[in-house]
């Protein structure tokens, strides 16, 4: 076999034994939950925002794009309730390039994946401890989930695993929110099989055990937009996608929560960042001449950071992304509180 063994990495019990919340850390991320749950149950209709960098690179400035967050979340709270995008994993179409803090602490370094994997649960304790928000991040390892399970407040399927068994499944045995993102080709009956699949019970193996899933009922829907076979990009997040989402969701009534987040980057902006708050207005317009919309779509999903634009890994700039181009903290303030007039 073509792998060379490297060592045994320590188990998820063992990193939480080393690392463990306190209290009052539990009871944060118990009580942030239960508010996203009542957002996605439609008991609460504030808007959800999943914002933050494409990839959390450095623990320093993804926590200090974080304390301005959370000053900007107190001033609309009563409109839209955030969720940051803390992404430790980061997917890559080809395999190469930067796989996130996960594989490399320090972008700049080999990668190590046991320091890795303290440093994602540090920063993820910190977003809590620090800030008071709990975070979403990327179930890019279905098995690395358990790591991060009890701080967590929101995970999602990206568009090239929703379609594997493992991730469908593992969604199923996750108790926060999971949004099921289209795959890359578009095709809305692999996303909706996706959903069934989450919110049904299974047996299957995980972690080297046999084990029992409940069902996630509040897995949902994620818009990003798709990629044709001649490289062309197609949005999906326009009024009559919406309506043709609808309409699945209809087809599947045993599906629980109906619930659809745009994610404004990626296929929907054609990698085009500062598309975004375009984007999320006509979404926010729609919803407002559309009930029915206003109850189905719960929210955003945005890539944003410090500085505007991406940078190559080791580039220098403070808080710019090295992954996909992010719209910077002057923009997305304004956005936030356009976003809350419009919400």
């Amino acid at each position: 076999m073509n792998l060379e063994f490297v060592r045994k990495l320590t188990i998820p019990k063992e990193v939480k034994e080393l690392y463990p919340l306190t209290a009052e850390m539990a009871r944060t991320h118990e009580e942030r939950l239960r508010q996203e749950e009542a957002i996605l149950s439609g008991e609460d209709d504030r808007l959800l925002l999943i914002i933050g960098p494409c990839s959390a690179d450095r623990q320093d400035s993804v926590l200090d794009y974080l304390t301005r967050l959370r000053e900007l979340q107190e001033q609309v709270q009563d409109r839209i309730f955030i969720v940051p995008r803390v992404y430790t994993n980061k997917p890559r179409s080809s395999g190469l390039g930067y796989k996130g803090m996960l594989h490399q602490p320090d972008p700049g370094e080999k990668p190590d994946m046991f320091k890795g994997i303290i440093a994602i649960r540090e920063l993820h304790m910190r977003v809590v401890r620090e800030t008071g928000f709990i975070s979403a991040d990327e179930l890019l390892y279905a098995e690395n989930h358990r790591y991060l399970d009890d701080l967590l407040g929101y995970v999602s399927v990206g568009a090239r695993s929703v379609e594997n068994q493992q991730h469908r499944l593992t969604a199923s045995g996750i108790d926060v929110p999971v949004g099921m993102k289209n795959p890359t080709s578009g095709d809305l009956s692999v996303l909706m099989n996706a959903l069934t699949a989450a919110q049904s019970r299974h047996t299957f193996i995980y972690r080297g055990w046999e084990v029992h899933s409940q069902g996630n009922p509040f897995s949902h829907v994620i818009l990003r937009g798709y990629v044709d076979r001649g490289g062309h990009t197609h949005p999906n997040y326009h009024y009559e996608d919406i309506l043709t989402v609808s309409r699945l969701y209809e087809q599947h009534p045993g599906l629980k929560n109906p619930g659809i987040i745009i994610d404004t980057n990626h296929a929907n902006s054609g990698k085009q960042y500062l598309e975004q708050p375009r984007i999320a207005e006509e979404v926010m317009h729609n919803r407002r001449i559309n009930p029915m919309l206003r109850q189905l779509v719960k929210g955003l999903m945005v890539e944003s950071y410090l500085v505007d634009g991406c940078q190559s890994v080791g580039g220098g700039v403070y808080g710019q992304s090295i992954t996909d181009p992010c719209l910077g903290w002057e923009k997305t303030e304004r956005f936030i509180y356009k976003l809350a007039e419009m919400a």
